[in-house]
């Protein structure tokens, strides 16, 4: 785990100020038709970020940890995030992930083989789920910031 939190921590350094520097109008541009604009990738990262907490945390209290997958392109589309202004959701992703890696490193080492099934998927672990969160954080961090 001292790899996934030291990327994130690394993250959590560089990103934000690079976030900030998309204007309002930027991002809104459609990046590709019929694709999210900016500001609902990282509305999306946002609602990752909850759902995972959600995992990170309930499969740390439980032998087992089974959870609900969601359907990310309601969750983005009922939030109406091109509606929000940049700045708060560049401030709510930074903040939540700031949190997410106090979780991390607080999580019980004996937790992370913990098995995880969400969605009715097959069982991971939760170090896998931990990862997973980050390895697709990162992918959507280069479609905003190429």
């Amino acid at each position: 785990m001292d790899d996934t939190i030291s990327l994130l921590s690394e993250i959590l350094d560089s990103v934000p100020p690079r976030l900030r520097a998309i204007t309002e109008p930027q991002s809104i541009e459609p990046r590709i038709e019929g694709k999210w604009c900016t500001k609902e990738v990282l509305g999306h990262l946002i609602d990752s970020a909850s759902n995972n907490h959600q995992r990170f945390v309930r499969a740390q209290l439980a032998s087992e940890y089974e959870g609900p997958g969601y359907t990310q392109n309601e969750w983005v589309r009922t939030q109406a995030y091109t509606s929000e202004p940049w700045a708060n959701l560049v401030d709510l992703w930074t903040s939540y992930n700031r949190h997410l890696l106090h979780v991390i490193k607080a999580m019980d080492p004996a937790a992370l083989g913990r098995p995880c099934r969400i969605g009715g998927g097959e069982p991971v672990t939760l170090k896998f789920v931990v990862t997973d969160y980050l390895a697709h954080l990162q992918n959507h961090l280069k479609q905003i910031l190429p």
